[in-house]
C-alpha cells in the first residue's frame, strides 16, 4: 500500500519537471528529480518534504493556468480546454500531496 500511494506523486513530480523543463528551469527539475528518492523514504520528515513541494506543485500548476488563460484571451484564441487540462493537472497533483499525507497521519493513530 505505501508504493501504491507514491504512484500519484512519482507522476506529479515527473508532469512538475518536464513544465520545468519546458521553460529552462534546470535547478528545478533536477529538484523535482531529487525528490523523487525522499518519496519512498518512509520517514516522517521525507514525507512532509514531498507533501510541500507537491502542494506547491499545484501552485504553480494554478498560476501557469491564468497566465496562459489570460494570454490566450489577449489574443483571442480558445481557452476553455486549456483551462480543463491545467486545471485537472493541478487537481491531480493537490490529490498526490493529500495521498502522501493520509499515509502519514495513519501512522499516527
Amino acid at each position: 500500500m505505501f508504493v501504491l500511494r507514491r504512484l500519484p506523486a512519482l507522476l506529479a513530480l515527473l508532469m512538475l519537471g518536464a513544465h520545468f523543463l519546458r521553460f529552462g528551469h534546470t535547478p528545478l527539475v533536477l529538484l523535482c528529480l531529487a525528490l523523487l528518492a525522499p518519496l519512498f523514504i518512509p520517514r516522517p520528515w521525507a514525507q512532509v518534504l514531498v507533501r510541500w513541494t507537491l502542494a506547491l506543485g499545484a501552485l504553480v500548476w494554478l498560476w501557469t493556468l491564468v497566465e496562459d488563460v489570460r494570454q490566450r484571451l489577449a489574443f483571442g484564441e480558445p481557452w476553455l480546454r486549456l483551462a480543463f487540462i491545467l486545471g485537472a493537472v493541478a487537481a491531480f497533483t493537490g490529490w498526490a500531496a493529500w495521498l502522501v499525507r493520509a499515509e502519514t497521519t495513519e501512522k499516527k493513530r
